[in-house]
């Protein structure tokens, strides 16, 4: 009996592949556009996907066009083809602003940009891409229904954003050896990222690095630099303190404190 049901499976698969290959060689569009969207509802959307593509041009200006153009973006969504599948539903939403599924394609189409979102690790072209596909969506329908999940993905993104960014400064912080150029630059580098996140569920430890390569620039510095370093490495501590009074960064910034205390009564300045 197994036997006989795994014979009739076969032949239905091979019959199906049969069918399917015939219809894609037709010269019947009507027949493709009811072939593709049959194995579109099947789940099937890389073979109706090859089928609407042989027929969205001769559709152009007929009622059919509408449907066909959203099945033809969405399997193209469906088989992770993400680059296709944002330029498609842009074109959909754009031809058709008044279709029932115009809002559905500018969230697919904006959540397609997402999808191409990389490792925060790699370059973040196609990260600040998406956010703005999203916002865009999010200005178009503040009302819609996918409001919240777009917001849920700007935030993912935003986050990449600024992992990418806390990583960069802390990297020249980490590899400084001592260089004060490095420092510097990491000094430089955590100030952008607190300008421009003030927000961040990075704060606290961007504040510590930024006072951190301050005090290592300052404690580490010549003799003629170090009065000025040292008043700057203050300011930074104590803006990690007014910010963060319990910071999860007390235990090392007590040997440090002790630190800059010596070398500032050196010079007379005020703790």
């Amino acid at each position: 009996m197994k036997n006989f049901f795994l014979l009739i499976l076969g032949i239905t698969v091979l019959t199906s592949c049969s069918d399917y290959q015939k219809v894609l060689k037709s010269e019947d569009i009507a027949e493709k556009y009811k072939f593709g969207s049959d194995l579109y509802d099947q789940g099937k959307y890389s073979k109706a996907n090859r089928l609407f593509a042989q027929i969205v041009p001769s559709y152009r200006g007929k009622p059919q066009a509408e449907r066909l153009m959203y099945l033809y973006a969405k399997s193209f969504y469906e088989m992770g083809d993400y680059h296709l599948a944002g330029y498609q539903f842009e074109r959909f939403a754009e031809s058709y602003p008044k279709s029932e599924k115009a809002e559905e394609a500018a969230f697919l189409g904006a959540k397609s940009y997402y999808e191409l979102s990389p490792v925060y690790s790699k370059e973040q072209k196609e990260t600040q891409e998406a956010i703005d596909k999203l916002q865009l969506f999010v200005n178009q329908y503040p009302d819609s229904e996918y409001l919240e999940e777009a917001n849920k993905l700007v935030n993912e993104l935003d986050y990449k954003l600024q992992k990418k960014a806390f990583e960069i400064a802390k990297q020249y912080n980490t590899t400084a050896n001592f260089d004060s150029s490095d420092y510097e630059a990491s000094i430089a580098a955590f100030e952008d990222f607190l300008f421009e996140y003030p927000g961040s569920s990075f704060r606290e430890d961007a504040l510590y690095y930024r006072f951190d390569s301050a005090y290592q620039l300052a404690i580490n510095s010549i003799e003629y630099k170090k009065k000025d370093r040292l008043e700057i490495a203050k300011t930074y501590y104590d803006a990690l303190l007014r910010y963060f009074p319990d910071t999860k960064y007390k235990d090392a910034l007590a040997e440090m404190s002790n630190n800059m205390e010596a070398a500032m009564a050196r010079y007379d300045i005020k703790s």
